[in-house]
């Protein structure tokens, strides 16, 4: 798992966009109610509405779910994104109006995974239910598949591959952005299993290093344990030793490893994109997802352009993911 790095490159404005309307919400996730590890149920969530919302009350307009990278917020999301700037020179160059919504998923261990456990809760079920129910209800929304579109990156970009694989009759169109652990993981070096095996305190697990701190958040997401406070997980290794049963039960969570399972469900999407740079570790991976998708007959383009990790996320958002949207999601009057 690779976090996301907030020292962006610049994307370039549009003189002659137009301010979008910035609104902070909460939204209360029912599929988040008793989660074992305490997490909020009112989650934070940040919405960007076009110039000519407030304006046109009779417009409807499709809708973007852009999920954050692991160690991330909706806010920190946002930094990176460069938004609502770069979502301003997007509709200036041409894109058409849309809704862009991003939640915020933070948690205990530094990220949700976007998956679904009795110890983070149903973050599933929170994104493809409440979530779209609350945006629906609340703004003048396309509330069709076919006009949702589900981005994300880093972390965000595994969601994306994750519920677009299990949910096509929520989203119409997905957009994955260097995607992490597309393949199944192998449990952590010894010293950082020794580290981990040794916090006791939720205030110890809130102070480690990425990876301890990230394979306890994989373990929380995917080797969920009601019987094993304070934690309510089962670890990769025991006293220094794998458990392959728990790291099979993390393979189970790689979308290379779920592909097979779901062509059906990715058949039906309008548009698939996948993108990483030239720089980033995880292309291979990447890479791999699109070309076992080929195989199946799952269409999708792939494009590898240059920059790290994170270096052109907000570029990219700009001028690659909006307009991507734009042309394959279905707006007002089509």
């Amino acid at each position: 798992m690779a976090m996301a790095i907030l020292l962006a490159a610049a994307a370039p404005v549009a003189a002659s966009a137009k301010a979008v309307t910035v609104e902070r919400i909460k939204v209360h996730g029912v599929a988040l109610e008793g989660n074992l590890e305490g997490e909020a149920t009112d989650r934070d969530v940040v919405v960007y509405l076009p110039s000519g919302y407030a304006a046109d009350k009779a417009r409807r307009y499709p809708v973007v779910y852009a999920l954050h990278g692991y160690g991330l917020t909706a806010d920190g999301f946002a930094g990176l994104l460069q938004t609502p700037r770069t979502a301003e020179s997007a509709f200036a160059a041409g894109a058409p109006g849309m809704i862009v919504v991003l939640p915020d998923t933070q948690t205990l261990h530094n990220g949700s995974m976007y998956s679904s456990s009795v110890t983070t809760g149903d973050w599933e079920g929170f994104l493809t239910r409440d979530l779209v129910a609350y945006v629906d209800a609340h703004y003048r929304t396309l509330p069709d598949r076919r006009s949702r579109g589900l981005a994300g990156h880093s972390m965000g970009g595994y969601g994306v591959a994750r519920i677009g694989m299990k949910y096509p009759e929520t989203f119409g169109a997905l957009y994955i952005m260097s995607p992490c652990c597309l393949s199944a993981r192998e449990a952590p070096p010894a010293e950082t299993a020794a580290v981990v095996e040794g916090v006791t305190t939720r205030e110890a697990a809130a102070r480690l290093d990425f990876l301890p701190r990230a394979t306890f958040a994989v373990a929380a997401a995917w080797s969920p344990n009601p019987k094993k406070p304070p934690f309510y997980v089962d670890l990769p290794t025991s006293n220094g030793v794998e458990d392959r049963s728990v790291l099979a039960r993390w393979a189970a969570n790689a979308p290379l490893s779920m592909l097979d399972q779901y062509v059906f469900n990715l058949r039906r999407y309008q548009a698939i994109a996948i993108d990483v740079g030239d720089r980033d570790g995880l292309r291979v991976d990447a890479a791999a997802l699109h070309e076992r998708m080929e195989a199946f007959g799952v269409r999708n383009t792939f494009e590898i352009y240059s920059g790290d990790h994170g270096s052109a996320v907000a570029s990219r958002f700009q001028s690659n993911v909006l307009p991507f949207f734009g042309r394959v999601l279905h707006s007002d009057g089509q």
